[in-house]
């Protein structure tokens, strides 16, 4: 797939044909004694990354102004009051505003302009686009959620934009050439008396997770090489084409770990980038969803710091790096670089950003807020990682069912049926009485689709066996800190629970060697390992998310059928969650067999 954006984009490749530069030099050069100093100019370049559907300061699942234990403010329209102080500051000298990637999902907004009315369908502008386009950003790069819903919405969303969409590392599986813009160049005006411009090439790096987290959207189309390598190919062509500087927009974080296995490139490879890759001043970076205000690696062949730095999630932090500049025999020179984050809860929303998506963001709060049906008690998510809960059995409940009528007169219909769920949410509640489409989005918040493979007992186990790492070992005598009982390393999205089996996780025992009972539903009969199961799971876990064994193989159940959307059907037809009709308690936490609950 190819992409533009009309005259804009048109406009801002046009870069000049110039040799490449000399490499940048970090550091005052050394000068004779008594010489003045050399004239100096400065660029600040603005970032962020992850804001995932946000524009209002808005929680839409409770249907309230954003807060959390930090107090912090979320949304596109807060940033842009941010930089737009920023650019008032600066008048009349150089101000970049580029993003590290996704966008356009992780609200009950985007999700509602993805699916109950999709700008593939209306000729409606996307919101994340209308928010954007206010606040005038000059490059963003794809993170691995733009490819959620698919490459035709991604394609209308990039035509909307007032700006150029970059992801050198999204390749056409057929042509082998770029799918997306793999950088651009900009010429920006320094101001003062006599400066010259100043060429800032931005290279845009998606991540290679994407093959597997959205592998029903991208298989036999794109593929996506490595970031490192794909940076090594780059960086040097910028350079040979003019650019004086070059950032590095990359949709990955610093970890230089990986979520899934080695079959794919590494997810969070950013220091590593610095690190192998000469001729790099800076890279913005996201995905990992963390507050890097200010990092530098050193580059290993050239002894270059690279300035590094994350600008956390949701629009709750920008990023700010300064670059102060001189110019020697016709070059430009790094004399200074640094780095912070500027928090968007010191300012008010910008007005021209919210009405530039009021309407939009009004019809999801309609939308989110119709009831569904009756809860005859509150269930809460508040317990579901360490106790077996109503709610998450809601989920399972809703999946079994699914899967079993779906495969009834099949060669599969005589295979027990499993669910898998995780406890996504730590503040999901369905209130007692009225249950509403935003308490549903609110358990569930991912956009993923419902599947289901055949696993043995034994997989079933090795399964189990590789969730329950997401605990703390735990000695008999000790204490059980409840707030702490995970491991960090561990998100709460990759520990999954069982449904159709019973089962102990033994969280005193080593990773490994913690499932010390696992039973057939309702019996005392331990599961065979040559057994066979239909085990109902979600997309992003069967494509391999989260690196779990035995899950990626062939689909006997794939309708492409959200499970969100699935939930909330469920409930609009039944009128009444009543966990009598779903909740059936079939795992624990234990020590030497004792119930820690």
């Amino acid at each position: 797939m190819t992409s533009s954006s009309g005259a804009s984009r048109r406009q801002v490749l046009a870069v000049a044909a110039a040799a490449a530069s000399a490499p940048l030099i970090a550091g005052a050069p050394a000068r004779a004694a008594g010489k003045p100093a050399p004239q100096t100019w400065d660029l600040t370049v603005l970032g962020t990354s992850d804001t995932h559907g946000n524009v209002y300061n808005w929680d839409y699942y409770k249907d309230a102004e954003y807060d959390d234990s930090n107090h912090n403010d979320v949304g596109v329209a807060k940033l842009a009051t941010l930089v737009n102080q920023i650019r008032a500051e600066r008048r009349g000298r150089a101000t970049l505003v580029l993003d590290a990637g996704d966008t356009i999902q992780g609200t009950p907004l985007a999700t509602y302009y993805a699916k109950q009315e999709p700008i593939t369908a209306t000729g409606a502008t996307h919101p994340m686009a209308n928010a954007m386009n206010v606040l005038k950003y000059d490059a963003v790069t794809l993170g691995n959620h733009e490819f959620n819903y698919g490459l035709p919405l991604l394609a209308a969303w990039i035509e909307q934009l007032g700006f150029p969409a970059l992801a050198a590392n999204a390749v056409n599986e057929k042509t082998g050439k770029p799918a997306f813009l793999p950088y651009v160049i900009k010429e920006v005006d320094l101001g003062g008396r006599g400066a010259p411009s100043l060429k800032v090439g931005i290279l845009g790096l998606t991540n290679p997770g994407v093959a597997i987290w959205d592998k029903g959207n991208v298989e036999g189309k794109l593929v996506f090489p490595g970031m490192v390598e794909t940076a090594a190919k780059w960086v040097p062509i910028m350079r040979q084409r003019g650019a004086d500087l070059v950032i590095i927009s990359a949709h990955g974080g610093d970890s230089g770990t990986s979520s899934y296995g080695p079959e794919l490139p590494n997810e969070n490879p950013v220091a590593l980038i610095a690190e192998q890759v000469p001729g790099i001043d800076a890279i913005l970076f996201g995905h990992a969803h963390s507050e890097v205000p200010e990092k530098f690696v050193t580059n290993l062949s050239t002894g270059e710091r690279v300035l590094t730095s994350e600008p956390s999630k949701w629009g709750q932090r920008l990023t700010r790096m300064d670059f102060t500049l001189t110019r020697e025999k016709g070059s430009w020179k790094v004399v200074a670089k640094g780095a912070t984050t500027l928090n968007s809860n010191t300012v008010v929303e910008d007005p021209a950003v919210l009405a530039a998506v009021r309407g939009q963001h009004d019809k999801t709060v309609d939308y989110v807020n119709e009831v569904v049906a009756q809860s005859s008690e509150e269930l809460s998510a508040a317990e579901s990682r360490y106790k077996d809960t109503p709610i998450l059995d809601f989920i399972n409940h809703v999946q079994t069912e699914v899967v079993t009528a779906a495969l009834a007169g099949t060669a599969y219909a005589g295979l027990p049926v499993l669910s898998i769920a995780a406890p996504f949410s730590r503040t999901a509640v369905f209130p007692q009485g009225d249950v509403r489409i935003r308490d549903v989005a609110g358990l569930y918040v991912y956009d993923n689709t419902l599947e289901a493979v055949v696993l043995t007992g034994a997989e079933v186990k090795a399964y189990l066996e590789y969730s329950a790492k997401y605990f703390k070992t735990s000695p008999v005598g000790t204490p059980v800190d409840l707030a702490n009982i995970n491991e960090p390393s561990v998100p709460d999205y990759n520990y999954d629970v069982f449904s159709g089996v019973a089962y102990d996780i033994d969280i005193s025992k080593p990773v490994g060697q913690r499932i010390t009972r696992l039973v057939l539903a309702g019996t005392d009969t331990p599961v065979a390992a040559d057994a066979q199961f239909v085990v109902a799971v979600n997309n992003y876990r069967r494509s391999g998310g989260g690196n779990f064994p035995g899950i990626v193989k062939t689909q006997v159940y794939n309708e492409q059928q959200e499970i969100r959307q699935l939930l909330i059907d469920w409930a609009q037809a039944k009128g009444v969650i009543d966990p009598a009709d779903f909740f059936v308690p079939n795992w624990r936490l234990v020590r030497a067999g004792v119930p820690v609950f």
